[in-house]
C-alpha cells in the first residue's frame, strides 16, 4: 500500500491519502478526510480508467457539498424536520436541506478527517462521533474498512454506541463507467431487482407508501437505459430533477450481501452487492461545477431515508452492547 501526504487541514492537521490493489488489477485511492475515494481505476482493454469522480487536490474537497466519495453518517440520507423520537425523548439536528437534515447534518462524517492505518493489504478508518455530534445521542465509535479483493472494492462498516442513537452509513461515491469527467451517464444501462421504492413528498421524505415501480419510469427491473425516461412526466422524476429515490431491496438487512444493482457502459460492468435493505438510486441531478449535471450516478447503499420517524420502516436504533456492521461490494467485470 503506498501512501503519501494528500494536503493539511486549514489548522494543519495531515490529510494522508491511501493507494489500494495492484498495478495490473483494480485500483482505488483513498482520502482520510471524509474517508472519500479519491479515484477508482478499472482495467480496461485500453488501459486503466477512472470511473469515480474526484479532485487530485484538497482544496476541492474542503469546499465539495455533494458529498464525492464521502462515508457519509452519522444518518446517510434524510431526516424530516430534523428530529426524531427515540425511547420517549425527541431529538433536534441542524438543518441542512430546506428543512430536513442531509447526510448526517452540517459537519457530518463527511467533513472529518478519520484515523487511518494499513489493515493487511486493506484500509481501516476509525472516527469517534461524540455524544451529542449534530444533536444526535450517544458516543459513536466507527470503523470502515476499504479492501481491493480481485475485482472487487469491498467496504465493511462496523459501529458502536455508548447510549441508544439511530445510525445510517453509506458511501456517496459517484460513477461514470465512461471515465470520470464525462459528460453524462444517460447512454449508461441500468437493472436494479426491486418492485417498489419508498414514495416521497415534495421535499423527499418518504410518505411511509412503499409504490410499485410497475408500469412506471422507474421499474428497472431489467435492464434500461436510463437517458431513456428520465424526464418523463412523472411526479418522483419531477421532484427529483431525474433520479433520486431509494429502491426496497427488502425488508430488513441481510447477513449475506445480495444483488441490488447492475450498471454497464464503455466496455465495463459493475455489479453492486450489499447486506443493507435498500439502495438510492442518485443521476447527479444537482452535480454542479467543474462537473455536468447527470455526469455521474450514485448507488447509495443503506437503510430508508426518515426512518427514525417511520417505526414501519426497518429499524435504525443502534443501542450499547450490539455491534452495527454492514457491507457493500462494487464488482467489476467487462461489459
Amino acid at each position: 500500500m503506498k501512501t503519501r501526504l494528500f494536503g493539511r487541514m486549514p489548522d494543519g492537521t495531515p490529510v494522508p491519502s491511501f493507494d489500494l490493489g495492484t498495478a495490473d488489477g483494480l485500483g482505488a485511492t483513498i482520502l482520510a478526510y471524509g474517508g472519500r475515494i479519491m479515484s477508482l481505476n478499472v482495467p480496461t482493454a485500453e488501459g486503466k480508467r477512472n470511473v469515480n469522480l474526484g479532485f487530485t487536490t484538497l482544496a476541492p474537497w474542503l469546499e465539495d457539498r455533494s458529498h464525492l466519495g464521502a462515508v457519509t453518517g452519522r444518518y446517510a440520507n434524510r431526516i424530516g424536520g430534523g428530529r426524531f423520537v427515540l425511547d420517549g425523548r425527541e431529538y433536534t439536528l441542524p438543518l441542512n436541506n430546506g428543512g430536513n437534515t442531509l447526510h448526517g447534518g452540517p459537519d457530518g462524517f463527511a467533513y472529518r478527517v478519520w484515523s487511518a492505518e494499513p489493515d493487511g493489504m486493506a484500509l481501516l478508518l476509525r472516527l469517534t462521533s461524540p455524544d451529542g455530534d449534530q444533536g444526535f445521542p450517544g458516543k459513536l465509535d466507527v470503523q470502515v474498512r476499504y479492501a481491493i479483493e480481485g475485482d472487487d472494492l469491498v467496504i465493511d462498516y462496523a459501529a458502536r454506541t455508548d447510549a441508544a442513537t439511530v445510525l445510517n452509513l453509506t458511501n456517496h461515491a459517484y460513477f461514470n463507467l465512461e471515465g470520470a469527467g464525462r459528460p453524462s451517464v444517460l447512454e449508461h444501462v441500468l437493472e436494479i431487482p426491486a418492485d417498489t421504492y419508498t414514495a416521497t413528498d415534495a421535499a423527499l421524505i418518504p410518505t411511509g407508501e412503499f409504490s410499485p415501480v410497475a408500469g412506471t419510469p422507474l421499474d428497472f427491473r431489467t435492464p434500461q437505459r436510463i437517458g431513456d425516461r428520465i424526464d418523463a412526466d412523472f411526479p418522483a422524476l419531477k421532484i427529483g430533477g431525474g433520479y433520486d429515490l431509494n429502491y426496497v431491496l427488502g425488508d430488513a438487512p441481510v447477513s449475506a450481501p445480495r444483488f441490488a444493482a447492475r450498471v454497464t457502459a464503455g466496455g465495463i460492468a459493475m455489479e453492486v452487492l450489499t447486506t443493507e435493505p435498500g439502495v438510492q438510486l442518485y443521476t447527479g441531478n444537482w452535480l454542479g461545477a467543474p462537473f455536468a449535471r447527470h455526469g455521474a450516478l450514485c448507488l447509495e447503499t443503506q437503510h430508508f431515508a426518515d426512518s427514525p420517524n417511520r417505526p414501519e420502516f426497518p429499524t435504525v436504533v443502534l443501542r450499547p452492547g450490539v455491534t452495527f456492521t454492514s457491507r457493500t461490494i462494487y464488482r467489476f467485470s467487462r461489459a
